[in-house]
């Protein structure tokens, strides 16, 4: 089995993977700073919860948008789980080309996305990801990911409301049933949810007509993806998935070469 690791701006999402069957899924918030020894103990702990145990992992492969994180967490990979993890980023096979204009600014969680739409749904394809922010790339049929989008997510935009204005108060992020509001909660509501479903479609759209490829799928994933797809018919599928599958992916094509020494070890 392999423990599959991408490291959000909000969470740690942990997948265990038998072959391709994912047999665990849990998470973790990665805005608190552990020791490497916290990060090891609260990791083996999710395992034997769901019942996995820590010898029967052969492999880890970490994607992370937080550096700050990672010093710590490679080192409780190496003293608990006694694997030295691959590390989605400069120098790991992907089997797609980044052709835009500074290859080395591509986040690896974009990567990550990239690799696995392409793998699964061919291209071209569009992948929108609802996370932190709201990331939307576009590979062609020659598997090159040519083009992205990046704007602020729905966590992002609803923090900005109530910390930057004195009267608005914190709310729960969801859909209200109808956009036409009458106080205060579920204006913010539909201010932050019609606002994301809009931008979204004129997004997909304008994307769509510069790039001339009017016909590409468009993959939708992240956690909050699953309030707005609905009102979305420009996506053809939401994989909750996805990113995981996409660490799946690189592990195996990966996997005959030995993890690289980073720079987060001792």
């Amino acid at each position: 089995m392999i423990l599959v690791v991408d490291i959000g701006n909000t969470n740690f999402t942990f997948g265990v993977y038998e072959k391709k069957e994912l047999r665990a899924l849990f998470r973790m918030m990665s805005q608190s700073p552990r020791t490497s020894d916290e990060y090891g103990i609260n990791l083996l702990a999710l395992l034997r919860a769901n019942d996995i145990d820590k010898d029967e992992i052969d492999g880890v492969i970490i994607s992370s948008v937080v550096p700050q994180v990672m010093h710590a967490f490679v080192s409780s990979i190496i003293k608990y789980l006694g694997k030295r993890p691959y590390i989605v980023g400069p120098g790991i096979k992907t089997g797609i080309r980044i052709t835009t204009e500074n290859p080395k600014e591509i986040g690896p969680d974009l990567i990550v996305d990239a690799v696995a739409g392409y793998e699964i749904y061919g291209g071209p394809v569009m992948v929108i990801d609802f996370g932190t922010a709201t990331t939307y790339e576009i590979i062609n049929e020659k598997g090159e990911f040519f083009t992205g989008v990046i704007s602020p997510g729905i966590r992002i935009s609803a923090r900005a409301l109530w910390e930057d204005t004195a009267k608005l108060p914190e709310i729960e992020i969801r859909k209200p049933a109808s956009i036409l509001a009458k106080e205060t909660v579920s204006s913010m509501q539909a201010g932050l949810m019609y606002g994301q479903i809009g931008q979204t479609r004129y997004i997909i759209d304008r994307m769509r007509e510069e790039s001339g490829l009017k016909n590409m799928k468009v993959i939708a994933t992240g956690g909050l993806g699953r309030m707005l797809v609905d009102d979305i018919p420009e996506i053809d599928e939401y994989d909750p998935c996805l990113t995981l599958e996409g660490l799946r992916i690189l592990y195996e094509k990966n996997c005959r070469t030995k993890p690289k020494e980073s720079a987060y070890e001792d």
